[in-house]
């Protein structure tokens, strides 16, 4: 058998393995590696096409042209082949991960807003529709922010009423949210006119009515003429958007370090309408924020000018209004993280 008989023989030979080999592939993987085996740059097919060498001259051009023939047929033999795996592939893929439509959802469980949240919220988005901004400040605070620039020096008897938690001699935990005020009036020119909803800390024992953590929403007006009048107005406003229409309002004396006057405010009973009942133990009216007029000095220490500027100012505690607002009668239930009782307010 002369050179030329051997070339083409091998040929022959590789073809039938190959066709062999290319029946048992399974996968495309197993197909790509049957591709590096016969045409990769080290494969059957190349080495042959290098052993052309010992051929006559005249004989190369009809081993190339053959051999390119089978090269040919073999990258049409594995793209088809390869079409028909990645097609039965797919097809295993989809009905491994085919969804059954028909089989009734994964429930999500729906979360809510907690009620103070929701207190908040909406109290906010009153006082928001009557032009007010909502500002925040700082939980731990210094004293000068907390007492001192509200009129409540070292030694005056409020500050022994509130039960500060102190961190250093001048850095504590707020007891309430009125230093926000004072920040807010340091370092912006009237008008102003904001509500500052927060966290507060006061070291009380903890009870069915109090907490050493709560929140409080504080408002704060200042604007040239702003009268006992316009604190009136507001509050009633406030008082209709959030209890109801028929919700009147009563002002009475009180005192403040930081308002001159002051005032406690209650509104007519949202159960009884004020006819009394057990929610207001009779008396028709419930207590729910204090209020009064900023005073001059809390105004000058921020810089302002009390003789040409006035302002009132108010608190909200939010535990005690969502307590009467969903008629919740223990306070710790709002923190206890249950649940069942969570769910209640969807």
């Amino acid at each position: 058998m002369d050179a030329m008989e051997q070339a083409l023989d091998q040929l022959a030979r590789m073809w039938a393995e190959f066709g062999e080999a290319l029946g048992e592939a399974a996968s495309t993987q197993q197909l790509e590696a049957l591709r590096v085996r016969f045409l990769g740059k080290k494969g059957e097919l190349t080495g042959i096409l290098r052993g052309m060498g010992a051929l006559p001259a005249d004989l190369r051009p009809l081993m190339g042209a053959r051999a390119n023939e089978v090269r040919t047929d073999m990258e049409s033999a594995l793209e088809s082949r390869r079409l028909d795996l990645a097609d039965q592939e797919t097809r295993l893929r989809m009905m491994q991960e085919r969804l059954d439509v028909t089989l009734p959802g994964c429930p999500t469980p729906m979360g809510c807003r907690h009620p103070l949240t929701q207190v908040i919220d909406e109290i906010c988005g009153i006082f928001m529709g009557m032009g007010y901004a909502i500002a925040e400040g700082p939980e731990v605070e210094y004293d000068r922010y907390n007492f001192e620039m509200l009129n409540i020096p070292a030694g005056h008897p409020s500050r022994d009423t509130q039960d500060t938690f102190y961190i250093g001699e001048t850095v504590l935990l707020r007891t309430q949210t009125s230093p926000v005020q004072v920040r807010v009036m340091e370092t912006t020119p009237p008008p102003i006119r904001i509500v500052c909803p927060g966290r507060v800390y006061r070291s009380d024992a903890i009870d069915a009515t109090h907490s050493a953590i709560f929140h409080q929403i504080e408002g704060l007006v200042v604007d040239e003429g702003v009268t006992m009048g316009d604190l009136i107005g507001s509050l009633r406003l406030f008082a209709k958007g959030l209890f109801g229409a028929g919700t009147e309002i009563r002002v009475r004396p009180h005192h403040f370090p930081f308002t001159e006057p002051s005032a406690e405010v209650d509104v007519s009973c949202w159960t009884c309408g004020g006819s009394g009942c057990r929610t207001c133990k009779g008396e028709g009216w419930i207590e729910v924020l204090g209020a009064g007029m900023v005073h001059p000095k809390v105004l000058a220490g921020c810089g302002i000018d009390s003789e040409r500027y006035s302002g009132f100012a108010f608190g909200i505690g939010i535990e005690r209004t969502a307590m009467a607002r969903f008629g919740i009668d223990d306070m710790r239930h709002l923190y206890d993280n249950d649940m069942r009782f969570l769910a209640q307010f969807r």
